[in-house]
């Protein structure tokens, strides 16, 4: 995460209320691994999605759960526990005040059917893109990765990496995981030794283990989206329906990284993909604070993101832990990070762009921009 870059906005007094207007765009930067790339595209090693390299006071798996929704306002109730899927909504409802969207919290098992749907739309634009043969070796905002690596990531350092755990959780066998620390410079390590693996064999293989997933993904029971648990090589005991998300992190990011690579400097991200992806930003800025950096460190911020997938969040920093919740008013805050969707959010939290404005108290913005470490 390179330090998040936002663009400063030049009056705001620190009693100013959050900026309700939609800020100009400002140009390109989490990374993501935010990494990596991170800046993703700056030339560290691309980032997977979440990671902690200070964990939190609590396992991440026992922090996050379907009924902890980190959506801007409430998300629907959750579904009854039954042996039939619900089918979810395809986008938020309006709410009764109309500011803020009633946004589908996606780690709810009733939004199961919409998470999947968005990784098989992320996953066609990605494979749209490697089926060309002429783009194998092109360049792409994952940092020095080329598309060829971003299929070597994919194919072994996560899908094929995620069914041994997942294989190893059913067994109950012990895993212990490395920690964040070690996580872009592990990741490019993986991807890199794959560049000489035939293109049609790397695409082949990628493509039977994405199914595999896929299909373990469709036959998760309602009891076990939220209460089965399996280690992530970096981060620990995951809920299973982080797994969704990190693939959607995967497809719909990086396939942004390719498409910029190709020429596209001004895409977006699907709505969908970042929607569904802005509350998993908070649980990574969440979990990349740099505990050296926050030290004495105690300031609260806001966070408003515009659009049908946005709201506004209160952000406090103290004794390096990183503590967020819905807010209906920021008027009391000091600082405020302002962006005008949920693409603009999502990207420059992996580092891809520079987007959104900071206003308010300069003091508190710079310190908030110093917090996170790269991964």
């Amino acid at each position: 995460m390179p330090n998040w870059p936002w663009s400063k906005r030049e009056q705001p007094a620190a009693s100013t209320p959050a900026p309700q207007a939609s800020p100009p765009e400002s140009p390109p930067s989490v990374a993501p691994e935010i990494p990596p790339a991170e800046p993703v595209a700056q030339a560290s090693p691309p980032a997977e999605p979440l990671v902690q390299a200070s964990p939190p006071a609590e396992p991440l798996a026992q922090q996050m759960s379907p009924e902890a929704p980190q959506a801007a306002n409430p998300p629907p109730e959750p579904a009854p526990q039954a042996s039939v899927q619900e089918s979810p909504q395809e986008s938020p409802q309006e709410s009764p005040q109309g500011r803020s969207p009633v946004a589908i919290n996606p780690m709810d098992y009733s939004a199961k059917n919409l998470v999947l749907d968005v990784v098989h739309a992320d996953r066609a634009g990605f494979y749209q893109i490697i089926d060309i043969p002429e783009n194998w070796e092109a360049p792409t905002r994952s940092g020095h990765w080329q598309v060829r690596d971003l299929v070597g990531h994919h194919m072994i350092d996560v899908t094929e990496g995620y069914l041994t755990r997942w294989d190893m959780a059913r067994r109950g066998d012990p895993a212990t995981p490395l920690g964040l620390l070690v996580m872009a410079q592990e990741l490019d390590r993986v991807a890199l030794t794959f560049r000489n693996l035939p293109r049609e064999e790397a695409i082949s293989r990628l493509k039977s283990s994405s199914d595999r997933l896929m299909a373990k993904f469709e036959a998760l029971p309602a009891d076990e989206w939220g209460g089965f648990n399996i280690t992530h090589v970096f981060m620990g005991p995951l809920p299973t329906f982080f797994y969704p998300a990190f693939q959607i992190m995967d497809y719909g990011v990086h396939t942004w990284d390719m498409r910029w690579g190709l020429g596209e400097k001004d895409a977006k991200l699907d709505d969908r993909t970042a929607g569904v992806l802005v509350p998993y930003m908070f649980i990574l800025m969440q979990s990349t604070v740099d505990q050296d950096s926050a030290q004495g460190v105690d300031i609260e911020y806001g966070i408003v993101v515009d659009g049908d997938w946005g709201g506004q969040w209160r952000v406090h920093v103290k004794d390096g832990q990183f503590t967020y919740a819905p807010a209906d008013d920021l008027a009391s805050v000091p600082a405020v990070f302002h962006f005008r969707d949920a693409s603009d959010f999502v990207l420059t939290t992996f580092g891809r762009i520079e987007a959104g404005e900071a206003s308010g108290d300069t003091q508190v913005t710079d310190k908030a921009r110093r917090l996170f470490f790269r991964i």
